[in-house]
């Protein structure tokens, strides 16, 4: 069962997480991370260093947000891996743990 990014790391993108994937399995977009569901090895290790709270494994993404597994699958094909850690968004506190966010996602 693969690892799921949710809504917020829209606008956040702290990349914490990467650096602790054994398998390269995270890309990177505009504003937004995904991880490849064919690549996740199911390690749990990136969904504790997520600040944002939000990586979920398949089976436990947040009522709601059911639409980022498809989205984390799709993205995934289109975006370059992603393997070290970067700085967050300059705005990323100002994002975090806000709803709604899916309409600000830059593809």
């Amino acid at each position: 069962m693969p690892f799921v990014v949710t809504e917020n790391c829209i606008r956040c993108k702290y990349t914490d997480c990467v650096e602790v994937c054994p398998v390269d399995c995270f890309h990177e977009g505009p504003n937004f991370l995904v991880i490849d569901p064919e690549e996740c090895i199911d390690c749990t290790l990136c969904e504790p260093e997520c600040p944002a709270k939000a990586i979920f494994p398949e089976d436990d993404v947040p009522a709601g947000q059911e639409g980022y597994i498809a989205l984390n699958a799709e993205l995934s094909k289109e975006w370059p891996v992603i393997t070290t850690r970067k700085d967050p968004l300059p705005d990323a506190a100002d994002w975090d743990g806000k709803t709604g966010k899916l309409g600000e996602l830059k593809r």
